[in-house]
């Protein structure tokens, strides 16, 4: 795990394994293990940062949240949905390598014309972009993440 950077949140603990020539981490969500990925290294974080300083349910967090978009099969990486089930924050993790740019934003806007959800967050763990999302005043950019 060495090789991952170290990344813009708090700290977090994860369980991990080495199997085969792999580093896996245990999604206490799901129940599984999963290869870390650099990818994989942000959503960690971000869950983690949603649950302990955004005030989200862990319950209430969905991963690899299915979207169907435009007949085809997409996935968020994490959306957390409200007490009805209806999503209210989407946030596309990408590795620490790839850029926070109008690329990024336009798949989420993409995701969310589908599902509606009241909050954006786009990361690759070092650079948050939060927004605000309303019929009225499109997506305004936060200074931070939301509380949920």
């Amino acid at each position: 795990m060495s090789e991952l950077p170290e990344l813009n949140f708090p700290p977090i603990r994860l369980r991990a394994r080495r199997r085969r020539d792999q580093v896996e981490v245990w999604d206490d969500l799901r129940g599984i293990w999963l290869v870390l990925t650099p990818e994989e290294w942000v959503r960690r974080h971000l869950i983690a940062c949603l649950v302990a300083h955004c005030g989200a349910p862990a319950r209430r967090i969905v991963q690899e949240y299915a979207v169907a978009l435009n007949g085809q099969p997409q996935r968020a990486d994490v959306v957390v949905v409200d007490d009805a089930g209806a999503p209210l924050l989407l946030a596309e993790c990408k590795a620490p390598a790839v850029k926070i740019d109008a690329r990024v934003l336009d798949q989420a806007v993409r995701y969310n014309s589908v599902l509606g959800a009241r909050y954006l967050v786009l990361t690759n763990g070092l650079t948050h972009r939060c927004y605000a999302c309303s019929p009225e005043r499109g997506y305004a950019a936060l200074e931070h993440f939301p509380r949920l």
